[in-house]
């Protein structure tokens, strides 16, 4: 049985969000350190992101 992962989301001023590190890097082994699906909230919409058997990603809507 997969662990699925929900982080909440948090409300950002996006006008005066700095990046501070463009080439920020998230490794997927943090994502999914506690089940092999995480599910991203995007401009109002839900995605799952799978990590599948073989290592390989699948984002789905």
């Amino acid at each position: 049985m997969e662990k699925s992962l929900t982080v909440p989301e948090i409300n950002v001023d996006k006008q005066n969000f700095v990046l501070l590190d463009r080439n920020r890097r998230i490794f997927s082994d943090t994502l999914f350190s506690q089940g092999d699906e995480i599910f991203i909230q995007h401009q109002g919409e839900q995605y799952r992101l799978r990590r599948t058997r073989n290592g390989k990603l699948i984002l789905t809507k």
